[in-house]
């Protein structure tokens, strides 16, 4: 792989190349001179990711049969062709977004049959904000389906947040429509699907803290790792924000009994590309062991000149009475294409069990 590798780039000569060969083994009509020509034009070295999808999806819409349930049938046959790819294969559930929003009974299996190659939970959220019940009824079936992805799409697709997909608002402000769906998931075979639920209660508790937090109480059973781990998955975001009930139900105090000593920073001044030492002690004051779930907050200086904090995770440990913890993290200030620095002032604090304790500052050169 060479080194500036993208994502987008999966998408290039050779892989859209098989996309064509495939497409057209299924439909001895298709033109790939002509299809490969329209998608590799003058402006495909700027597009971005999902600019690519999209410009693939639409030049091979061009070039298929108007009617969209024999243009459905041609790609139905060819998919199975593309074993070997992967997120390439996103042409496909992108196809029924664009072409076949109108037709629901059409579509629908078509993304039943596609995301058991390549998910389709981008697309079937059109599907959901245009014909919610429908679709969601669909969804709860699909969760006693056979095979995995469909199982998982019924969990992914419906999630009221999910990254780089289309927000489902209505979700966003009532989600009770999604928890049959996730009930019925939790205890999956698959590991990915019972994430998946994890991520979907997560989503729901940036908007119904106290909905997830119900739910999970009920879901707690100290003899299944399984439902362990997806609980602590689905309430990371409450545990960053130090939410009490949520550390609460992990066992975790959100009133513990220490005291923060010798914050420190080194160096105090850096430069980019550069790395600091933040350290500090935990010192217990109570009488009985704690546990502590231990973090550190940087408040990184933003463009307006304001700061912006975020929640870095560190360690859970048990604490003796008396007990003194020394925490040290070397924090890296590289570059990174999903954050951009600023010069000036950045604030480092240690947060224990959802307290937050003094400020240490750095100042960014």
């Amino acid at each position: 792989m060479k080194e500036n590798y993208a994502l987008k780039d999966m998408f290039n000569p050779d892989t859209v190349g098989k996309l064509s060969k495939a497409v057209a083994a299924a439909y001895p009509g298709f033109p790939e001179t002509a299809f490969l020509k329209g998608v590799f034009d003058q402006e495909w070295d700027q597009r971005a990711l999902k600019e690519r999808i999209r410009h693939i999806t639409l030049t091979l819409g061009s070039h298929l049969p108007e009617d969209y349930q024999e243009a459905l049938e041609i790609l139905k046959t060819a998919l199975p062709n593309l074993g070997q790819q992967g997120f390439e294969k996103m042409v496909f559930p992108d196809f029924v977004e664009i072409y076949g929003l109108e037709d629901w009974h059409n579509s629908i299996p078509a993304l039943e049959f596609f995301t058991q190659h390549v998910s389709a939970e981008f697309a079937i959220r059109h599907f959901i904000a245009r014909y919610p019940e429908e679709t969601l009824d669909q969804m709860l079936i699909w969760t006693n389906h056979s095979h995995p992805g469909v199982r998982r799409l019924a969990s992914e697709g419906c999630r009221p947040r999910l990254p780089w997909g289309m927000g489902l608002k209505t979700l966003q402000k009532d989600p009770t429509p999604i928890l049959p769906i996730l009930e019925i998931l939790k205890d999956d075979a698959r590991e990915e699907i019972r994430r998946s639920v994890a991520n979907n209660l997560n989503d729901i508790s940036k908007d119904h803290p106290e909905i997830v937090l119900e739910i999970l109480n009920k879901w707690q059973d100290s003899g299944d790792k399984n439902r362990t781990r997806l609980i602590k998955h689905a309430l990371r975001t409450l545990l960053k924000s130090g939410h009490p009930r949520a550390l609460e139900l992990l066992g975790f105090s959100s009133s513990p009994e220490i005291i923060i000593k010798n914050i420190s920073l080194e160096p105090k001044k850096i430069s980019l590309d550069e790395s600091v030492q933040f350290s500090f002690e935990i010192i217990s004051t109570g009488d009985a062991e704690q546990r502590l779930m231990i973090d550190y907050i940087v408040h990184f200086l933003r463009a307006n000149g304001k700061q912006n904090p975020k929640v870095f995770k560190l360690s859970q440990k048990t604490i003796q009475s008396g007990e003194r913890i020394q925490v040290t993290k070397k924090h890296s200030f590289q570059h990174i294409t999903t954050r951009k620095y600023y010069p000036g002032k950045q604030t480092f604090r240690p947060q224990v069990n959802g307290q937050v304790f003094d400020p240490v500052d750095l100042i960014l050169k």
